[in-house]
């Protein structure tokens, strides 16, 4: 092998490995969120399930549920299997980061850009995470280097591996299809260097992709109020903490931000594409966000990477070993970040609800013929799917239920409209409420807490992080 080639192969493995043994460690301390849960749920469903979950809400998901359905059935629904897609994911964008690096900026820059996005906390963060941003941020590092190449030398097959990744991209978050607006300013770059027809032949590479995507478009836009109901008007220091959201850390995202910047400063007309990668997705999901509630700061993860590789730019201007000093002194000062998020995956971290500790109560003191009801039950916090999934089998009778969540199509069951007949029967009751109540049955509404107080006393209450539960007897 010669020399070139060997000095190539080690540009991407020691980055990737380095990401892995990261991400790695530690992948099943912190117990599955909520919308891991959300994943967990969907991916247990049959296609068809999936098929009608996307006709009511998360159809923008819809496509790596069906990708997760399929992982789950080869590999089980262990913590640790449900996160490795998002590691091996992240392991081979810091590879793809540094080969992008090498492609575009030298073989130096790439290395450092790598080996800085591997000890990132936002790294460990979404690669141990069962979501789709870590697939994404991936397909957006290899879309654009697929780019890179198809632009260089162009040939259809390389134009249609672009195309591919690029429909995958959109598949996978819809969300990051914001960096085409950065790869058509840097095909529009290049007329001049280039055949003058290449705009019109990259358009016309993309055509497909927006005939494939356009139904998901459509179909996403339609559940937009009820999927992000949640989200708050965007504001502007929101563009100030976001370097601290995708980075998982206030302090490394500021320093990621300022070498960024010097790389920036450094390379000029060299960097447009990583540079643009990063400004504009940010500022077209900000003024989104501006008109309709958007702006989630982890959408935007997929342009760390490129970040990434203005600031190995800037490190690249310094002797090997100080760069090196620097990205380890950015893994330093992430240290109290990571070890945090390895103990919930919660965003902010006081928000914590400790599913795994209600079903240990709960197992531990059941009996046959127990039942089990969860106040809300409408709610993100998904305190039915956080017992369904540590319990399996072994969970109470979940009473009021007329309609389970797969059968409905949704994220959330159906409940019995009068609840007094459909407990009639349990004569204990396992109450599990969202945060820390000091009388759990109190805080009950409408006729189902009508029912519960009418029927049963409370015997004993478990306060944990998150929520409370209480065995109720009649």
């Amino acid at each position: 092998m010669s020399g070139p080639d060997r000095t190539g192969r080690l540009i991407w493995i020691g980055p990737s490995l380095a990401t892995l043994a990261v991400v790695l460690t530690g992948i099943d301390h912190a117990q599955p969120w909520r919308d891991e849960l959300a994943t967990w749920s969907a991916a247990s469903r049959s296609p068809g399930d999936l098929v009608r979950l996307a006709g009511t809400i998360d159809a923008a998901t819809s496509p790596y549920y069906l990708f997760m359905h399929a992982w789950v059935a080869v590999f089980g629904d262990s913590v640790t299997a449900l996160r490795l897609p998002a590691a091996l994911a992240m392991a081979a964008t810091a590879g793809l980061t540094a080969f992008l690096g090498q492609r575009l900026l030298g073989a130096r820059a790439g290395l450092l850009a790598g080996l800085l996005l591997a000890v990132l906390p936002g790294t460990s963060r979404y690669g141990q995470e069962a979501r789709p941003y870590a697939l994404a941020t991936f397909l957006a590092v290899l879309a654009t280097l697929l780019l890179v190449e198809a632009t260089a030398r162009p040939r259809w097959t390389r134009w249609a591996g672009y195309a591919v990744a690029v429909a995958a991209l959109g598949l996978t978050h819809l969300v990051a299809l914001t960096l085409l607006a950065a790869h058509a300013v840097a095909v529009l770059a290049t007329r001049r260097t280039g055949p003058p027809n290449r705009p019109l032949r990259w358009a016309l590479t993309l055509l497909p992709t927006v005939l494939l995507l356009t139904p998901l478009v459509l179909l996403a836009r339609e559940q937009r109020s009820r999927q992000l109901g949640w989200v708050d008007a965007v504001r502007p220091d929101d563009l100030a903490a976001l370097a601290g959201g995708v980075a998982q850390s206030g302090v490394v995202g500021g320093v990621l931000v300022g070498l960024a910047a010097l790389g920036a400063a450094r390379l000029g007309r060299r960097a447009l594409l990583p540079g643009l990668a990063v400004l504009l997705p940010v500022l077209l999901l900000f003024a989104a966000g501006l008109v309709v509630p958007l702006w989630v700061p982890r959408y935007l993860v997929f342009v760390v990477p490129f970040a990434c590789l203005l600031a190995g730019a800037a490190l690249a201007t310094v002797p090997l070993p100080p760069a090196l000093a620097v990205v380890a002194l950015a893994g330093l000062l992430g240290l109290p970040d990571q070890a945090a998020l390895r103990r919930t995956h919660e965003w902010p971290r006081s928000a914590t609800v400790d599913y795994r500790g209600a079903a240990r109560i709960v197992a531990d003191g059941q009996r046959p013929g127990d039942a089990v009801v969860y106040s809300p039950r409408q709610s993100w916090l998904f305190l039915d799917l956080g017992l369904a999934y540590h319990l399996g089998n072994r969970r109470p009778r979940d009473v009021l239920v007329t309609q389970g969540q797969a059968r409905r199509g949704d994220l959330w069951a159906a409940e019995c409209t009068r609840p007094a007949e459909c407990l009639a029967g349990a004569e204990r009751v396992w109450l599990v409420v969202a945060g820390r109540r000091d009388d759990p049955l109190a805080t009950v509404t409408g006729a189902k807490g009508d029912a519960l107080r009418a029927s049963y006393t409370v015997e004993r209450v478990w306060p944990r992080p998150g929520l409370t539960v209480a065995l109720l007897t009649r």
